[in-house]
């Protein structure tokens, strides 16, 4: 029962994600599919660049994989050169990053909109109701003569 307790509580305290760094290079190599020798490549040219642990072994993780994989699918499916697939892989990031801007953008502009409509109905809030809406006189002739209260103290 403690071995239970001690796991579910190690699980919990730390989570993995598809940015989380697990792999090995061989093991990387295995999942992409691709030599090893390529994955350094692919690294020293920045297509690909995993961290690095404290002894400056190299960790991939479930992302870098994929992007592993997807440059194998740029390279010799589609005939894309190196070069070319580095540019691509610099403009879906930045598409990513910008996508990114314009969500908190969006928000931020909701939030403004919010913030004023709790403002304008604030104001129209404290209207006085003592005021008579005007209403059209249909004679030419007549004469509306308007005096404000005097305010006697």
């Amino acid at each position: 029962m403690d071995g239970r307790r001690r796991q579910s509580g190690f699980s919990s305290a730390y989570q993995l994600t598809d940015e989380t760094p697990v792999y090995v290079i061989s093991v990387a190599a295995q999942l992409s599919g691709l030599h090893p020798q390529t994955l350094r490549q692919y690294d020293r040219l920045g297509l690909v660049s995993p961290d690095r642990t404290a002894g400056r072994g190299r960790r991939y993780s479930v992302r870098d994989i994929e992007l592993l994989r997807t440059v194998q699918q740029l390279s010799q499916e589609e005939g894309i050169n190196l070069a070319g697939i580095k540019r691509i892989i610099e403009l879906e990031n930045q598409v990513a990053a910008l996508q990114s801007r314009v969500a908190e953008l969006s928000a931020a502009v909701e939030g403004a909109a919010a913030a004023m409509q709790q403002r304008e109905a604030a104001v129209h809030a404290s209207y006085r109701r003592d005021l008579v809406p005007y209403q059209d006189v249909q004679q030419a002739s007549a004469l509306v003569v308007w005096r404000p209260k005097r305010a006697t103290e």
